[in-house]
């Protein structure tokens, strides 16, 4: 029996919206980028912080954006 691969984050965001869409049935969308980056800014943030042991530093490295940025977005979302 093949093993199938999992979808890649954007092909899942390509599912998740999909559905969305067809669960608005005939609802006026709005607000669709925040909504969007908040499903994943907040668990990738997660995440993140996880892979590194909580450090800073190091998961603003593996993001690729400054310490400072993390820090804002952390507290955004309440995960200090």
């Amino acid at each position: 029996m093949p093993m199938t691969k999992p979808p890649s984050i954007d092909e899942a965001v390509t599912r998740s919206l999909e559905k969305y869409f067809l669960d608005l049935d005939g609802a006026r969308p709005s607000a669709i980028y925040d909504m969007v980056l908040a499903a994943v800014e907040r668990p990738m943030l997660e995440v993140i912080m996880k892979q590194a042991q909580g450090n800073q530093l190091r998961a603003s490295e593996m993001l690729g954006i400054n310490r400072n940025t993390l820090r804002k977005k952390l507290q955004h979302y309440g995960l200090r």
